[in-house]
């Protein structure tokens, strides 16, 4: 098998069976490239038989001074699925990675924006250009919804639900969830729809993607970071923002005013409940209010 069929059927193991997202494949598929092209023996005919667990430990010890640790346990992840992969497949008899272990990341607590500076943030858009209407309605939806910035660029004016006070929100795997959305922010969506949306020249398959670029299109990720990175430079505020820094909030100011885990697992998505924690920001004044209102003994 060349490596070109083994990519693509590789490619639709992870569609398929793991149901994975389209970023999560590409970013896959890239990793088990980079391992592939490492060798130049593997350019026409892979010789299964060389992956061995040495070989894999030799491309590692190869490419770790020039990558960091998240970097590596994400491309370990992917190569471990690989591998499982061929494992099912026959084409290998005993999977490589099982004695590999991924690099001890430390949990880094994200930055998160406060109320006042989310607000600030949104009063640099300036609203005398088109695009300001549909930026507003972004980073008001980013923030009452806890949306991942994949699942914002792919919401549909179908999966919009405002009699119902819900959106539809398609998350990672194909994994569908109704979120709640404020009649407050239903107004800044309804604003940019019905005076900024209705006048562009939408294209053919883009006629059901809420927030489109000015030539009719889908906007791409990179392009909301875009936009929040300029609007951090007008803002002044110094700290390092991303869209997904906009989710971070959202949870943690839900749980700051008193919403409890699980709801708050539900709400963005997460499969598991130590995933949620880890997005979560709590100071240590609210953890020593928490201990003194209802531990028995703090109370004595």
């Amino acid at each position: 098998m060349n490596k070109e069929d083994l990519l693509r059927d590789f490619r639709l193991f992870l569609r398929l069976e793991k149901k994975l997202s389209e970023n999560s494949i590409a970013g896959y598929e890239n990793d088990v490239k980079k391992f592939l092209n490492f060798y130049d023996e593997f350019s026409k005919q892979i010789p299964f038989e060389l992956f061995t667990e040495e070989l894999v430990k030799n491309y590692l010890y190869k490419i770790s001074p020039y990558i960091q640790a998240s970097t590596q346990a994400r491309m370990l992840s992917g190569l471990r699925i690989f591998f499982n992969y061929l494992e099912l497949e026959n084409l290998i008899d005993k999977n490589p990675m099982e004695l590999i272990e991924s690099p001890k990341l430390s949990r880094k607590l994200p930055d998160v924006l406060s109320v006042e500076e989310i607000d600030r943030l949104i009063s640099h858009i300036d609203l005398s250009k088109p695009e300001g209407e549909r930026n507003r309605a972004i980073l008001e939806t980013l923030y009452a919804c806890g949306l991942r910035v994949s699942e914002l660029v792919n919401l549909k004016i179908s999966d919009l639900f405002f009699d119902e006070g819900f959106i539809k929100v398609t998350g990672k795997g194909n994994k569908q969830r109704y979120v709640p959305i404020s009649e407050y922010t239903q107004k800044y969506i309804r604003i940019y729809m019905e005076h900024i949306r209705s006048k562009i020249n939408i294209q053919k398959e883009y006629e059901n993607i809420l927030f489109l670029n000015r030539r009719g299109k889908k906007l791409t990720r990179n392009m909301i970071f875009i936009i929040i990175k300029d609007l951090i430079k007008k803002s002044g505020i110094k700290k390092n923002i991303s869209p997904h820094s906009f989710r971070h909030s959202f949870a943690s100011h839900l749980l700051e005013n008193g919403a409890d885990l699980r709801s708050i697992q539900l709400l963005l998505g997460h499969e598991s409940i130590t995933t949620t924690e880890i997005y979560l920001h709590i100071d240590r004044h609210q953890l020593h209010e928490t201990l003194q209102k209802f531990h028995p003994r703090a109370k004595k």
